[in-house]
């Protein structure tokens, strides 16, 4: 991106808050390492994850088959068999359960590493490594990478491993997707800003779940604040659902996550300002949720920074509620970019 600077490291940072893989084996010492191309980190994640997940042992679970045999097993289909004629052959149509490695998670893992080789722009040994794990996932049916249900995999004691892995190959495929152009396939050197903007929401939350679980970070929905009486339609109000809601005693902070190419709008004769949907809304969000009308809820834009000349540096009371705009430089070193997050929650103090 030429708008925005994200240093890789940070990006694979981001990842391991998002994915909660914040102690993953063999993951740690990632950050130490210099990439090239975001490909690269990817490809180093699957290589290191996926290498620690073989010696673990990969993922198996009972799945159901339905298939001709020619000695019975599990239970006799007799439907299917007399549809299919099998006892001329010899066979009856039996279903059971079979524990194998065909699991969706494993799928999803081994058509995104073959994605990954086919059209990444990843180095040389990286590429070699990745090739390396494919043998073990052999018996591993290789599905349509876009046909990947993402919010169906779900993550349990023998999964949980998985989380991250599994969170990297939703983005490669969420943002990296082959596009057409001119004949020929070819994946983006950077994330989708659709892709990323998840991504972002998604670590500032768990980063205040991880280190201010006091502070009960959620994303939550906020009510609207309308009077009962005579309230027609209330039905087709729309959903106020909240990006990060840290709360301290009677206080409350909503944070709401901006990753925009601009992070300004062009205000008139030439001045830059928030934008003014966003602003908008967290203010709606503010209002609504301060029912006791105190002032004990703020709002916060929280942006990526961009490189634009301008950035927000809004810190306003606006009818009693504080009201602000700030950016979180994701170029910097981590312990400068975590003193970051650490200032916001300053914004809960009395």
């Amino acid at each position: 991106m030429t708008q925005r600077s994200i240093a890789i490291r940070n990006v694979y940072v981001m990842m391991a808050y998002a994915f909660r893989a914040i102690r993953s084996e063999g993951n740690d010492r990632i950050t130490a390492e210099a990439f090239d191309h975001l490909h690269d980190l990817f490809a180093e994640i699957l290589v290191r994850g996926v290498g620690t997940q073989v010696k673990r042992g990969l993922h198996r679970d009972y799945l159901h088959r339905s298939e001709a045999l020619a000695t019975i097993r599990g239970r006799i289909d007799i439907t299917r068999t007399a549809a299919t004629r099998s006892t001329f052959r010899g066979k009856l149509v039996c279903e059971f359960d079979e524990y194998e490695l065909d699991t969706p998670h494993n799928q999803a893992l081994k058509s995104v590493i073959v994605l990954l080789l086919r059209h990444g722009d990843v180095a040389a040994p990286r590429r070699a490594a990745l090739r390396r794990l494919l043998p073990y996932l052999d018996a591993v049916t290789l599905i349509a990478p876009t046909s990947i249900r993402w919010r169906t995999l779900t993550y349990h004691r023998t999964t949980a491993t998985y989380r991250l892995l599994l969170g990297v190959c939703e983005l490669i495929v969420r943002g990296l997707l082959p596009t057409q152009d001119a004949g020929s396939t070819k994946l983006t050197s950077w994330v989708s800003d659709d892709a990323m903007s998840s991504l972002y929401e998604r670590f500032l939350r768990e980063y205040y779940i991880v280190h201010h679980p006091e502070l009960s970070p959620t994303g939550s929905t906020v009510k609207w604040d309308y009077d009962d009486a005579g309230a027609l339609g209330a039905e087709q109000l729309p959903v106020m659902r909240t990006d990060v809601t840290l709360r301290r005693g009677h206080r409350a902070l909503i944070i709401d996550a901006k990753y925009y190419g601009q992070s300004m709008q062009a205000g008139m004769w030439g001045k830059s300002t928030v934008h003014s949907t966003n602003l908008y809304q967290v203010l709606t969000y503010v209002k609504n949720a301060d029912v006791n009308r105190d002032g004990s809820v703020s709002g916060l834009l929280l942006y990526a920074r961009t490189e634009a000349p301008a950035q927000p540096g809004l810190d306003v009371v606006v009818q009693g509620n504080r009201i602000g705009a700030r950016t979180l430089d994701l170029n910097r070193p981590w312990n400068e970019l975590s003193a970051q997050l650490e200032d916001v929650v300053t914004w809960l103090q009395s």
